[in-house]
């Protein structure tokens, strides 16, 4: 991307995060209520360490999906049949709904709309020679490698070993398209990717 273009995706970020915040936040009471309801104790939001743009940590923001002593920095791989996932929580994954409150971290310029998900630092630190250029980028809420990897939670429920699979198949994979993204990336070509994310 040239220097003109990372500016318009920059500003691009900012007015659509703001917007659908405001769009969005009737339906996040909604959400809010029926969270209060039926995920029993514990708080609304989520909160995690991640690896941001040039290697700069910061904390993402979900809604939270699992039982209270869940949620925590040590969970790295999360299957579609993890027992610690709430039956509403199954549903905010599975619509990406938990996903929303993301559009804070783009408001603040953590994030951006489309790029590489961001990694908790055991995995970001894996990344080595011109792989590490992915981390030059701003993380997204959607991507490229999102989108391929759209179902990973029911993948990794099929196989005997989730950790093992993500580590030596799924993550070397995203690194692979991320490095792709990073070399092809448009304007234009996000937008595609953000309309792929919405009626896939």
């Amino acid at each position: 991307m040239s220097k003109g273009s990372l500016f318009i995706k920059y500003l691009f970020d900012k007015i659509m995060a703001l917007i659908g915040i405001v769009i969005l936040f009737p339906f996040m009471l909604i959400i809010f209520i029926i969270h209060n309801i039926v995920m029993g104790k514990g708080s609304f939001f989520f909160k995690q360490e991640r690896i941001g743009q040039y290697g700069k940590p910061f904390k993402i923001y979900k809604i939270r999906t699992m039982k209270s002593d869940g949620d925590d920095n040590d969970v790295f791989v999360t299957t579609a049949n993890d027992d610690r996932i709430l039956p509403f929580g199954k549903f905010l994954r599975k619509t990406k709904l938990d996903e929303i409150v993301e559009l804070v971290n783009v408001l603040k310029g953590e994030m951006s709309l489309v790029g590489p998900r961001p990694d908790v630092a055991g995995y970001a630190d894996k990344l080595i020679g011109e792989d590490r250029k992915i981390l030059e980028l701003r993380p997204g809420i959607t991507g490229p490698a999102s989108l391929k990897y759209i179902n990973e939670e029911e993948l990794l429920a099929k196989v005997d070993n989730p950790q093992k699979y993500n580590d030596e198949i799924i993550y070397p994979d995203k690194v692979k398209i991320n490095l792709e993204y990073y070399y092809n990336r448009t304007f234009w070509g996000d937008i595609r990717i953000i309309f792929k994310t919405i009626f896939r």
